[in-house]
């Protein structure tokens, strides 16, 4: 019974190889109609051949977003860190030293009501001395860190955005103002619509604060006065 079914597998195999071949050529399977390389033939007989990139070939690339269209009045999170530190050390002095001694051969005098001239000369010694010193020393270190949202006020013709922003925030008595401006360009805007401030041109931040704490330290105007003028 084996070798009865060895026989007639031995016999049938050649036929149905051959029943095989016929229908793979009669009938192209979608796999190969829709293979790179049969894609390629086709584009190179017919002239309409595309160079090989990763978008058509790769089936895990993932093609780059494109470039954010922004808009008047569209918002930007604007990330504020400015730190600052300043040292100076200044001294001067000076030294002035003066000595005069003049005569005057030719003098006048009242007699009277009358001018008349005087007989030797008139003689004048003087001196002169003075000395000024300051010596002045300054230390800073500041650092200014929050977070504001900017609105596109304007677009340059360039692409650049003009951006300003305010906040104000109120605690009971105390209130806290912030207002930023400059200009963006769009590239240094991140992925998630924000940028740091250092990024921004023509940055100009202004930042109060009004209240009974600031009423505790802020100079009076006398004091501002003395400081503007220096009088004394």
């Amino acid at each position: 019974m084996k070798r009865l079914f060895q026989h007639c597998f031995a016999r049938c195999l050649p036929v149905a190889c051959a029943l095989a071949l016929w229908l793979s050529a009669a009938l192209p399977t979608t796999a190969q109609n829709s293979s790179l390389f049969r894609q390629e033939m086709i584009a190179a007989r017919t002239n309409t051949a595309s160079p090989l990139t990763l978008a058509n070939s790769s089936w895990l690339y993932e093609g780059v977003e494109p470039p954010r269209v922004f808009k008047l009045n569209d918002l930007i999170t604007v990330m504020v860190v400015e730190a600052s530190q300043v040292a100076s050390n200044n001294k001067i002095q000076r030294r002035k030293q003066g000595q005069l001694d003049a005569t005057l051969s030719n003098f006048v005098k009242f007699k009277g009501l009358e001018l008349v001239p005087t007989n030797g000369g008139q003689q004048i010694n003087g001196t002169l001395q003075g000395q000024y010193q300051a010596q002045s020393n300054l230390a800073t270190n500041d650092l200014m860190q929050f977070s504001i949202e900017a609105r596109i006020v304007d677009i340059r013709p360039n692409g650049h955005l003009v951006i300003e922003g305010h906040q104000t925030m109120i605690n009971n008595e105390e209130r806290w103002r912030r207002r930023i401006s400059g200009i963006v360009r769009p590239e240094d805007v991140l992925p998630n619509n924000t940028v740091l401030s250092e990024k921004v041109a023509e940055l100009s931040i202004d930042k109060r604060e009004e209240g009974m704490a600031r009423d505790g330290y802020r100079r009076g105007w006398m004091f501002y006065l003395l400081d503007r003028f220096g009088m004394f």
